[in-house]
């Protein structure tokens, strides 16, 4: 009885043990995988490479895709001087997309730069879906590109062109320089666009609910972190 009640113990103190035991190289593989979930957001780039994106730069200028994109210290730089983009290899369908994003010091013609979601189509310079502007002074923007539909308020619409529709208030992106937030809500037809905590834009009876999500490089050197999505049905 005595023999038993040893042995028993012994094995209880060796789980304990296990349980306090760091993970494996199993379990440290699994942490670094896209799509790993953290308080319901699951991570769309993990910080060290570009797996479950793909890149696309326009054919005409014949760039080398590593030169547009890298990676450094957990950050996706795009260079920016030639038109392309990184679009997801999945589409996705109602979400929350959550990501930062800061501009760089190499400027070609203007900083701009934009994400879009519900893309859907093939790859050309620029694919149908909705843009939720980047550009700097007009973050928070709509554009709809490639006949997309959206019903946005008319009375913010651009005057000089059907496809562009204003945010609704300023002053919401912070210095040159320094990390910003976005936040896209998709959910069925309706999009809102959130900058800094700030709403900011906001569309319904969009002709898509789903598709992939895509970072532009567009006339300037612009950075990107912290991409995640949180599912929400």
């Amino acid at each position: 009885m005595v023999r038993s009640t040893m042995t028993a113990a012994a094995a209880l103190a060796a789980l304990a043990l296990l349980a306090l035991a760091p993970p494996g190289p199993a379990g440290d593989r699994a942490g670094d995988q896209a799509g790993d979930r953290k308080g319901g957001w699951t991570q769309l780039f993990n910080g060290k490479d570009l797996t479950g994106w793909r890149r696309f730069l326009d054919p005409a200028k014949k760039a080398d895709p590593d030169k547009i994109w890298t990676i450094q210290d957990g950050v996706i730089r795009c260079e920016g001087s030639v038109n392309g983009y990184l679009i997801t290899e999945k589409e996705y369908g109602d979400y929350v997309l959550r990501l930062r994003w800061r501009w760089g010091d190499k400027v070609t013609h203007g900083r701009n730069s934009g994400v879009f979601v519900h893309v859907s189509g093939p790859d050309m310079i620029w694919p149908r879906g909705v843009e939720a502007q980047l550009m700097s002074g007009h973050a928070g923007d709509f554009w709809l590109v490639g006949g997309f539909k959206l019903r946005v308020d008319p009375a913010r619409q651009d005057p000089r062109t059907g496809r562009h529709y204003f945010r609704t208030r300023d002053n919401v992106e912070k210095p040159i320089g320094e990390w910003n937030q976005y936040e896209i809500t998709c959910r069925g037809d309706a999009i809102k666009l959130a900058i800094n905590g700030q709403p900011v834009n906001e569309g319904t009876g969009a002709e898509a609910t789903r598709g992939k999500i895509l970072l532009q490089s567009e006339g300037a050197e612009v950075h990107f972190r912290d991409i995640e999505m949180r599912p929400l049905r």
